[in-house]
């Protein structure tokens, strides 16, 4: 089946002279747009997803977007390549040498399904934990092979950073590793340590989550409920509230509803460009379940001579 050539530029909205940071920043639009998370059950938005992580990771990276941009012309390896108009590339000789490893973007982040027909043709299945990641050359030998395990950490950890120490066993051999967990990670980013598998294969380390966490997770924002009494909402007050970082104290306003929310900015998560997402608290007001008699007496007399009217 003829290989339809896919144009990465085209697929972020960007030109051939874009900049790193435009293409960062037109990638980030993007994947938050069509993310699966925010589009459950489309698949064409999936797709789009799919299609979108692809043209970033190469254009994202400058060896790997220079050899992109000299494969047109002389891409003749059996495929049907049909680039696009004004296309310019080409190597001397008509030859490639390509050593494609895709990691995830942001340093963290799925990657959800398999790469184009484009992809494929040129540097064969990737998929796996034991396959190994071949050199697209002529007569290359094939890499070293690479080992997946998977580690799961708390939110906060994978936000703060640290180092922890992973029992690696392949074969009947084991082997104890030292891994750094860079700041900014995410649920499902991907790290790899060189040779940290036993017989001198590379090790790749997925990070899942762990459940329970206190925080929901919306992108790079963090939010958490917490609950606030009838008259802290109605007088307002100032309230000692959890963040990733700790306690931080915020001043909830005057009359404000069940269900509002306070915005802590650059309190979320952590990014890998060292910024940080921002950490929203949502307000639930609770009365109490029971009464003394004195309360009971201040909630008789605010109703007796209150003016409100909550439904209208």
């Amino acid at each position: 089946m003829p290989v339809k050539f896919k144009d990465y530029y085209d697929t972020l909205g960007m030109a051939r002279g874009a900049t790193e940071d435009e293409i960062k920043k037109a990638y980030r639009k993007l994947a938050r747009k069509y993310h699966p998370d925010v589009n459950p059950g489309d698949k064409a938005a999936e797709d789009k997803f799919k299609e979108i992580q692809e043209a970033y990771e190469v254009l994202h990276d400058s060896d790997k977007r220079k050899r992109y941009d000299q494969l047109g012309a002389n891409w003749k390896h059996g495929a049907d390549f049909t680039p696009p108009p004004g296309w310019q590339g080409g190597t001397p000789g008509g030859g490639f040498q390509a050593d494609f490893d895709l990691g995830d973007i942001f340093g963290g982040g799925q990657r959800r399904g398999g790469f184009s027909d484009f992809f494929e043709s040129m540097f064969g299945q990737m998929g796996g934990a034991a396959n190994p990641r071949r050199r697209a050359q002529a007569g290359g030998a094939p890499r070293a092979r690479e080992v997946e395990a998977e580690m799961v950490l708390p939110l906060e950890e994978m936000h703060r950073g640290t180092t922890r120490r992973l029992n690696v066993q392949v074969g009947g051999q084991s082997r104890s590793v030292e891994v750094r967990i860079p700041k900014g990670t995410r649920d499902g980013s991907r790290i790899r340590v060189a040779q940290g598998a036993p017989d001198g294969q590379n090790l790749i380390i997925r990070l899942r989550q762990a459940a329970g966490s206190r925080f929901k997770v919306d992108n790079d924002d963090t939010e958490i409920e917490v609950s606030i009494s009838p008259w802290e909402a109605a007088l307002g007050s100032t309230i000692e509230v959890p963040t990733l970082d700790g306690p931080e104290t915020i001043r909830v306003p005057a009359g404000v509803g069940s269900g509002q929310r306070v915005r802590m900015k650059g309190k979320g998560l952590n990014l890998r460009t060292g910024e940080r997402g921002d950490h929203f608290v949502r307000l639930r007001i609770v009365v109490p379940r029971e009464l003394t008699p004195e309360e009971r007496g201040h909630f008789e007399a605010l109703a007796a001579s209150s003016a409100f009217k909550p439904r209208g």
